[in-house]
């Protein structure tokens, strides 16, 4: 074990303790993003699209439902799962800070599946997707700079 001065090993462990808070933040965001794309599926109103243009091209596309199953459903449970496992890490658990990391991990392969869908199948983005998309990078951003920090 090497032998930090005291300053260093709270600078470090203060540090790394904020990113399991930081990733529940974040989870939140993707969480509120997720059911609002749920709600404005099942009241069927349109969504918005004011930045880019075929979000409703993409949310009414065969790929945007499993089994009937709105996606977004599935992305607000990944989004509640990361966010309760980033508080629990937060709380000193590390193996919910594992189990966080295997979640994003996931997270981020099925946002690369979506986001080729939508640039090279359906030929059209959702900004509401790009979002979501936006916030699991970040959360597997979060990831990587605590797998790479001194603290393990």
């Amino acid at each position: 074990m090497t032998n930090y001065p005291e300053e260093a090993i709270n600078q470090t462990s203060n540090t790394v303790a904020k990113l399991p808070l930081l990733a529940a933040v974040v989870a939140l965001i993707g969480l509120a993003d997720a059911i609002y794309l749920t709600i404005k599926h099942y009241t069927g109103e349109a969504v918005p699209c004011s930045i880019v243009e075929g979000c409703e091209q993409v949310l009414t596309s065969s790929y945007a439902e499993i089994a009937g199953i709105p996606l977004a459903i599935f992305g607000a449970a990944a989004y509640f799962v990361a966010f309760a496992l980033a508080i629990l890490a937060a709380f000193g658990n590390r193996r919910a800070w594992m189990l966080f990391s295997v979640q994003v991990v996931l997270m981020t392969i099925f946002t690369a599946w979506l986001i080729y869908l939508q640039a090279f199948v359906i030929e059209a983005f959702c900004q509401f997707c790009l979002l979501s998309a936006g916030t699991t990078l970040t959360l597997f951003m979060i990831y990587l700079i605590s797998k790479f920090s001194r603290y393990r």
